[in-house]
């Protein structure tokens, strides 16, 4: 039998988890099936008429070229942010970690772009990108190589990896905070007893460091994923998906499908589809980071067992 206190805490905890529960059936939940459900008609987002098209705006969505660069785009964005903001979050964290003077500073520092809105990060670095006067190609002009400038965000060559950069410039300080707090949470004997035993600084670093801060790196992996598969604020802001679809991704194409297109059925299509694609590629990253560690608990059994 659950007592009248607890029967108080259970409807005072429920009663403070009511709007944020509320909020995220609204936001979050309840948009999900009514995706699935728009994608099988022909509406335009306004009138109450909606026409059942059943599977078309799928069969359409398969054959759609521009959808399909904006695919690849993800792709790209995800592998590079991988690469990129992974690895600078480690080494930043570790730097941060560390005992150098100013430490705290720097954490400091490298966190302001976390601070700051897509739409601020996006008009800065537009401004800095700018062919006539942006940084950049005023630093080149003054370093002697104004015939390396060029319209970074108006070249279909150089706008994807324009924003990519950016992008990366906004993330890193998350993945650092993320990365410093699994470090600071290393026991000091180990790295001490490490250092007693003659190993470097490196040694240290991928032998103890990165295999006890493997989880964080995988789930950093899990967020760097799903991230960047529905991301769409900075990009909209800086280019909004051109030039040429250069730099346009699933998000920012559903968002013209479906609010400047008023095609709200096929927009919701592609909303389906970001959702499949991103739950099967979390699960199965999830899965094989899952069988890497039990792959490695194998040999360690093995190895354990053959020392007996």
């Amino acid at each position: 039998m659950i007592s009248k206190k607890e029967r108080h805490n259970l409807f005072v905890g429920l009663a403070f988890l009511a709007p944020a529960l509320v909020f995220y059936l609204l936001y979050f939940v309840i948009p999900v099936p009514m995706s699935f459900f728009y994608s099988f008609f022909k509406w335009n987002g306004i009138t109450p008429d909606k026409e059942f098209v059943g599977l078309k705006n799928w069969f359409l969505l398969f054959q759609d070229k521009v959808f399909w660069q904006s695919v690849m785009n993800n792709f790209i964005l995800v592998i590079m942010s991988i690469i990129i903001q992974i690895p600078m979050g480690i080494l930043l964290g570790s730097l941060v970690s560390s005992k150098i003077k100013g430490a705290r500073i720097f954490k400091l520092l490298y966190f302001v772009p976390m601070t700051l809105s897509a739409v601020a990060i996006g008009l800065i670095w537009t401004f800095i990108y700018e062919p006539n006067f942006g940084v950049i190609n005023t630093m080149l002009d003054t370093l002697g190589l104004s015939h390396l400038a060029t319209g970074w965000l108006g070249d279909p060559d150089t706008a994807f990896g324009a924003v990519i950069l950016t992008i990366s410039w906004e993330y890193i300080p998350f993945y650092m905070i993320l990365f410093a707090a699994a470090i600071s949470s290393i026991s000091k004997d180990l790295n001490e007893a490490a250092y007693i035993d003659g190993a470097t600084e490196t040694q240290v670093f991928f032998k103890i460091t990165l295999p006890l801060i493997s989880n964080t790196i995988k789930t950093s992996c899990v967020l760097v994923l799903t991230g960047s598969l529905k991301y769409f604020g900075l990009i909209f802001v800086m280019t909004e998906g051109g030039p040429s679809h250069s730099t346009e991704l699933m998000a920012t194409y559903m968002y013209k499908q479906s609010f400047t297109n008023f095609r709200m059925g096929y927009g919701s299509t592609i909303a389906s589809f970001m959702f499949i694609l991103s739950a099967v590629l979390t699960v199965v990253t999830l899965y094989v980071g899952g069988r890497k560690e039990e792959f490695k608990c194998g040999r360690k059994s093995l190895g354990s067992e053959s020392l007996r």
